[in-house]
Parts: C-alpha cells; sequence; structure tokens
C-alpha cells in the first residue's frame, strides 16, 4: 500500500494505517532523519486515543502510553551502539507484549525482530509531500 499525504492530512492517513494493519501490532520505520516518522507515530497514538501528547523517545529508548484500551510502546533505537543495548533493556517483554510497538531505526536491531510486523517506510518529497510505503511482514 502506498498513500501520499500533506502533513495536515496525517490523521486520517494515521486511521487508513491502523485499519490495514489491523490486528499486527507491531510496526517498523524506516526512512531517513526528519522525514516525519516520529510526526507519523503521535498521529497513530492519537488515533489510538493514547492520553496526552506523544513524543520522541530519542533518550529514553521507549516511552510508554496508556491507550483507550490498550499500551503503546514507542522505541527509537537510532543512538543504540550495538543490539546488546537491546537485550539489556528487556524489549522482548515489549515486542511480545501483544500491545502495540512502533519501532523508529528497526535497522539497528535487524537480529532481534519479531517475526510478523507490518514496514512503514516514509519518504518526505521535495514538495513537502510525504510518501508512505506499508509492507506486512
Amino acid at each position: 500500500m502506498n498513500i501520499t499525504f500533506t502533513l495536515d492530512q496525517i490523521q486520517p492517513v494515521a486511521a487508513q494505517i491502523l485499519a490495514e494493519a489491523s490486528p499486527q501490532k507491531i510496526f517498523l520505520f524506516y526512512g531517513e532523519m526528519g522525514a516525519g516518522k516520529t510526526t507519523l507515530i503521535k498521529a497513530l497514538c492519537a488515533e489510538l486515543g493514547v492520553e496526552g501528547q506523544a513524543s520522541s523517545p530519542t533518550f529514553a529508548i521507549v516511552n510508554e502510553y496508556a491507550a483507550k484500551h490498550s499500551k503503546v510502546f514507542h522505541f527509537d533505537f537510532y543512538r543504540l551502539k550495538n543490539q546488546n543495548e537491546a537485550l539489556d533493556m528487556g524489549y522482548e517483554e515489549y515486542f511480545y507484549s501483544g500491545e502495540y510497538c512502533f519501532i523508529e531505526w528497526p535497522e539497528k536491531i535487524p537480529d532481534l525482530l519479531p517475526p510478523n510486523y507490518i514496514e512503514i517506510h516514509i519518504t518526505a518529497q521535495n514538495d513537502g509531500l510525504r510518501q508512505v510505503t506499508l509492507k506486512n511482514i
């Protein structure tokens, strides 16, 4: 599935992504710095009914949010030096919890990814548009 949108169209795009991905709850986000990964995750969190504002877990590595009927875990592995750091934080408890997991920079932990997930590739285009491609793995 491919979607092209402007940032003011992001909420309906987030709703469409969740509808297409159901029942999958693990999402891997690929894209360059500034492509809009965190912005899209904030919109997905809003669609899931997260209370309060979602924010980038760049320094914390993982943020936990309370949603209407579940929890949401938001990871940012950009600062990891190696996969052992994810092992040390107990990533398995999150990934296999049955809760939503939004994972930025999954390329930092290629050997630790669960067997089933949705890949989301996001690209910022020169005209201000964003393009999102979803792949169910």
